[in-house]
C-alpha cells in the first residue's frame, strides 16, 4: 500500500492493545488500510479478529485503561487524529467521521427522546438553535425513510422497531454531513427483508452525499452487495486486501478461500444433503497468539516457513495477500 493524496484515511501499522490482568491481548498487531475518496471499504472476519476495535481506534474511542493504541498512524486526509489532542478529536467526531455502532438499543439513550439524540448532535458540531435542530432531525427521520418523522422525533427508542432505531442511528450519524461513515455491523439482529433495506439505504445516501463508507461484517454476502474494496482479518491482522471482485473470483489467502467455501450456494445439487466445508481448529486467542503466521495451524498449506510472520505484499495491482505461498 502506497501514500497518497487521493486516499481519504490511510492506516499505517496499527497497533491497539487491551491490558488485562491475565496478559496484553493483541486485538489489532500492525494493520495497514486505505481508504479512497468517495469509496467503501469491507473489513471481515470473524468475532474477535479486530475489526471493531480498528474502527474504534479510528474513532479514538478505544476504552483506557484497559485498551490503548500503542503505535501506529492513522491519516484523515493529512491529519494524525493519533497525534490530536481530545478537544481537537471531539470536534472531528461526529461531524467529520460519524460511526453507526452494532446495536442500537445499547447506543441510543432510552431515557431522551429521538429528536432530542440527533438535536445534541446538531447543536454541539454546528451551533444552532435548538428549534432549528429540532427541525433538522425531523428532516434527517424523513431522508433515511422513518415514515410520520414529525411522531417518531417524540418517541423513545424502546417505542421504535429494531430497523427503525438503526435508521435512527444513520439519521444521528449523517445528521452533521461527515466525509466517513463508519458501519460496525448494522444489519445484526435484523430480519432479512430489513437487513437489504438498511444496506440499500446506507448505499442510497452514499452517493447523494459523495462520502466514504467503512463497513464491517462477517457476512460475504454483504460485502459482495456494497463495496469496492475488501479486508480480511484475522487474529489482528490484515490477511487479505484487494477489490471485491477479486476476493470472490481469485481469493488468494487460505483462510478467505476457507471462508468462501463454507457459504451455502444454490445450485443444480442444491437439494443434496451435502455438508458445507469447515475450517479445522479454533481462532487463536488474542491473549497467546502462535508464533509466525497466525493461521499457520489451522491451515492444510503450512509449510516450515509458516513458523515466521509472513508480510503483507503486493502479488497483483492492488491484491495484497500476508502469505508464505506468494512469496
Amino acid at each position: 500500500m502506497k501514500n497518497g493524496s487521493e486516499y481519504l484515511l490511510q492506516i499505517r501499522n496499527l497497533h491497539t492493545y487491551f491490558f488485562t490482568e491475565r496478559g496484553v491481548a493483541k486485538a489489532v498487531d500492525g494493520v495497514d488500510l486505505e481508504l479512497e475518496e468517495g469509496g467503501t471499504l469491507g473489513v471481515v472476519g470473524e468475532s474477535g479478529c479486530g475489526k471493531t476495535v480498528t474502527a474504534l481506534s479510528i474513532m479514538r474511542l478505544v476504552p483506557y485503561p484497559p485498551g490503548k493504541t500503542v503505535k501506529g498512524e492513522i491519516f484523515f486526509r493529512d491529519v494524525d487524529l493519533l497525534t490530536l489532542s481530545k478537544t481537537e478529536m471531539r470536534k472531528i467526531r461526529g461531524r467529520v467521521i460519524s460511526m453507526i455502532f452494532q446495536e442500537p438499543m445499547t447506543s441510543l439513550n432510552p431515557v431522551h427522546r429521538i429528536g432530542d439524540q440527533i438535536s445534541e448532535v446538531l447543536c454541539l458540531h454546528e451551533g444552532i438553535s435548538r428549534k432549528s435542530a429540532w427541525n433538522r432531525s425531523i428532516e434527517m427521520l424523513e431522508s433515511v425513510g422513518i415514515p410520520a418523522p414529525e411522531r417518531r422525533v417524540k418517541e423513545y427508542p424502546h417505542q421504535l422497531s429494531g430497523g427503525m432505531r438503526q435508521r435512527a442511528m444513520i439519521a444521528m450519524a449523517l445528521a452533521c454531513g461527515p466525509r466517513l461513515m463508519i458501519a460496525d455491523e448494522p444489519t445484526t439482529a435484523l430480519d432479512v427483508t430489513i437487513q437489504a433495506q438498511i444496506l440499500e439505504l446506507i448505499k442510497t445516501l452514499q452517493r447523494e452525499k459523495g462520502m466514504s463508507v467503512i463497513l464491517i461484517t462477517h457476512n460475504l454476502g454483504v460485502i459482495a452487495e456494497t463495496t469496492q474494496k475488501v479486508a480480511i482479518m484475522y487474529a489482528g491482522k490484515v490477511v487479505e486486501y484487494t477489490d471485491v471482485s477479486s476476493i470472490f473470483s481469485i481469493p488468494r489467502h487460505p483462510y478467505t478461500q476457507g471462508l468462501l467455501k463454507s457459504i451455502p450456494r444454490l445450485n443444480a445439487n442444491a437439494l443434496r444433503k451435502e455438508r458445507l466445508e469447515t475450517i479445522p481448529g479454533l481462532v487463536p486467542s488474542l491473549l497467546d497468539v502462535p508464533e509466525g503466521c497466525r493461521f499457520s495451524n489451522r491451515c492444510q498449506s503450512a509449510f516450515p516457513q509458516c513458523e515466521e510472520d509472513p508480510p503483507l505484499i503486493e502479488i497483483a495491482s492492488g491484491h495484497f495477500v500476508r502469505c508464505w505461498l506468494y512469496m
